[in-house]
């Protein structure tokens, strides 16, 4: 089965619009885990305008089950990382300015870099992940840092899918199929819906985690976030 990791980032938006606690990040980090989800995502930006540095260190007693730490390895984060030993460091390429995560990285021109970040991470026994674009040489280049995984950025896809372009998988197809071959675990993430899941699940070999947070959000709005888990993990079968 594919694991759910859920991204509570927008548990923390609403949070802080304001002020408070309510809605508590660390008891919907202890709720999802309870209804069935494998995992808890956090991307906390510089500028904490959502998830703050602290929730970070607030939630890592509390996550029982996997525990994703996204986000820019600017030094702040990384020392972040360091301080509280997720199980998973997603290394996302994002401004500080960006509204959320646009692109993956270009891994041949940062491959450098990189490869010193990952090596850091691994020395402290973090499993490491790359966001990246389904653009082969981009895999390749990705293979070369020493990441364990990379985490296909779904954009593209999703938006093909809504607008009834099913081909739009294929480079996710072809990107999946030679992270296998590389021996990359293959994660994905970014607008991944109810709607489409599980089309992209049965289509990407070996996927191994999802992590999903907007649309898991808004769709509990209407239905429930224990019932949202639940039909996620159902699809993820």
């Amino acid at each position: 089965m594919t694991k759910l990791s859920v991204n509570i980032n927008k548990i923390a938006t609403l949070r802080n619009s304001r002020g408070g606690n309510v809605p508590s990040v660390t008891q919907v980090a202890i709720d999802v885990q309870k209804f069935g989800a494998h995992g808890v995502t956090i991307h906390p930006r510089p500028d904490e305008r959502h998830i703050r540095y602290q929730d970070a260190r607030d939630l890592k007693p509390l996550v029982y089950t996997e525990f994703n730490i996204e986000g820019n390895p600017v030094q702040k984060f990384i020392d972040l990382v360091l301080e509280t030993k997720p199980t998973q460091v997603t290394l996302v390429p994002d401004a500080d300015d960006a509204l959320t995560s646009n692109a993956g990285w270009d891994t041949i021109k940062n491959q450098s870099f990189l490869t010193e970040v990952i090596a850091e991470f691994k020395r402290n026994s973090i499993r490491t992940s790359i966001f990246a674009d389904p653009v082969l040489a981009m895999i390749e280049g990705a293979k070369a840092t020493g990441t364990d995984r990379i985490e296909l950025y779904t954009e593209s896809f999703a938006h093909q899918y809504g607008l009834g372009n099913t081909n739009g998988i294929q480079p996710y197809v072809e990107a999946a199929n030679l992270s296998n071959q590389l021996g990359l675990g293959i994660n994905a993430g970014h607008d991944l819906s109810l709607e489409n899941i599980k089309f992209f699940k049965e289509h990407i070999p070996n996927l191994l985690e999802v992590s999903i947070g907007h649309a898991l959000i808004c769709e509990s709005l209407y239905l429930g976030i224990e019932n949202v888990v639940n039909m996620y993990l159902h699809k993820l079968k």
